[in-house]
């Protein structure tokens, strides 16, 4: 749990200044849970040069509340959270400054997102909150308040929660989770669970992730681990101390992550992507007539495939759709013995004659084909559903080669391909990865794609 927080002050001499402003969002890594925002009557006057910057004046906070009126709620929406701010050590200096006028001593843990974003956003012109939002396409209102800045930094934690490839801040986040009983662990744990798409983490009780998944509802199927009779579930269930989720929006970015993350922590639980997820492919070859010939084949590393199929009954259902649409003909190469057992090898499609139209007319419909079923050479945005009713996620490929996903707020446009790779979430490319894009396009045809060159 995270307090996502932001403090305007007095300004003046070091460690003689007092708070203004507060905003306090307790965050559970995915939506705001809880907040507190209020102005503070600091009981000294503001230097007028921070008037000029924040808007708050001293009349304004004639009749705010003192900082002892607002401190035990403080404390209460802080508990058993790390403080999240931007330049962290400021915020926290300046609460533990106020607390020990009151005698109380005011200790937290404590993540800077500016030093988060130079980590895993680098190379940005500033860090600055108001420069380093705009250039992530993240919304800011009210600059220089403390709600308007709090909310942007909630944004911007989130994105850098999903930057975050190592996820070192998720297992700073579990360790400082409080420890649960041990006979309510699992129910508790499955409560606290969204009936929502994305990634899901077991941890032992050193925080380590001992199993990855992915689901389009994780509570349901988290739920079933802890209630399934198998060997290995039995052991699961023994050795989870807690449950951490990733929100995705959407199940390819789920299935991205599963992928990626379980190859990267390879955990103990889960089995080691030693071998290939899928199993046969489309292949290409050019014959003596000039007319490009497609084969399915048993899927082979060293060969160059158009797209690839889990098994062999998929790959012959979008042959059948690949043949009615384009009018296109293939054969299945290491399948059958002999040309005979060939499906609509070069003899007919439709009832014409394939030979009977010149190469040019008929490969002209092999690469309509192959552009609709491979994204090779290709650059190209997908949209897909965001984590959030006003949030979308993009996936880029350029020059045919997977790039990663990010999430973009709808009323930002992007219009810019250096925008677009900023809020990027860098990944690896793969054949697995491949598989599972292009099997994703093939059954979700409305997805939005967009086509790009220079910019988006």
């Amino acid at each position: 749990m995270y307090a996502i927080l932001d403090i305007e002050t007095t300004g003046g001499k070091y460690n003689e200044e007092g708070i203004t402003e507060i905003a306090v969002y307790k965050f559970d890594g995915h939506k705001v849970v809880d907040q507190f925002i209020s102005l503070v009557n600091p009981e000294q006057p503001i230097q007028p040069f921070v008037v000029g910057l924040t808007g708050i004046n001293n009349e304004m906070l004639r009749n705010a509340p003192k900082f002892f009126e607002v401190a035990k709620r403080i404390v209460e929406i802080t508990s058993d959270c790390i403080v999240v701010a931007h330049n962290a050590k400021f915020d926290h200096r300046i609460l533990r400054l106020e607390f020990r006028r009151l005698g109380f001593d005011f200790e937290r843990k404590t993540l800077c997102t500016v030093e988060l974003s130079k980590k895993l956003i680098p190379d940005q012109d500033s860090y600055s909150l108001g420069k380093l939002v705009r250039a992530l396409g993240i919304p800011l209102s009210d600059r220089h308040r403390a709600s308007g800045d709090a909310q942007a930094t909630v944004k911007l934690f989130k994105m850098l929660l999903n930057k975050d490839i190592e996820k070192n801040i998720l297992k700073e986040s579990v360790k400082n989770e409080p420890s649960r009983q041990l006979d309510t662990r699992l129910i508790q744990m499955i409560e606290e669970l969204p009936a929502a798409t994305g990634v899901y983490y077991f941890h032992n009780e050193e925080s380590e992730i001992i199993y990855i998944g992915k689901s389009k509802n994780i509570r349901k199927r988290v739920n079933q681990h802890f209630t399934n009779d198998h060997h290995k579930s039995r052991e699961i269930q023994k050795a989870v101390a807690s449950v951490s989720f990733e929100a995705t929006g959407n199940e390819l970015i789920a299935l991205l992550k599963e992928n990626e993350e379980i190859k990267h922590n390879r955990p103990k639980y889960n089995k080691a992507l030693t071998k290939s997820i899928f199993n046969y492919a489309l292949y290409q070859f050019t014959d003596e007539d000039g007319y490009i010939n497609l084969k399915i084949g048993k899927a082979d590393a060293r060969k160059k495939n158009i797209t690839t199929f889990t098994g062999l009954q998929q790959a012959k259902s979008v042959l059948h759709n690949i043949v009615e649409t384009y009018g296109l003909c293939f054969y299945l190469t290491g399948l059958h013995s002999g040309k005979e057992n060939c499906f609509n090898y070069l003899k007919t499609c439709k009832g014409v004659c394939i030979k009977a139209e010149c190469p040019a007319e008929y490969n002209e419909r092999v690469f309509e084909m192959i552009a609709k079923f491979s994204y090779q050479d290709q650059n190209i945005l997908i949209i897909d559903r965001g984590r959030d009713i006003d949030e979308k996620s993009a996936l880029l490929v350029e020059d045919g080669v997977f790039r990663g996903i990010g999430y973009f707020n709808l009323n930002y446009q992007l219009n810019n391909i250096d925008i677009v790779r900023s809020i990027i979430t860098p990944m690896k490319d793969d054949r697995d990865v491949r598989h599972i894009i292009q099997n994703y396009l093939r059954k979700n045809k409305k997805l939005k794609i967009i086509q790009f060159s220079e910019s988006v």
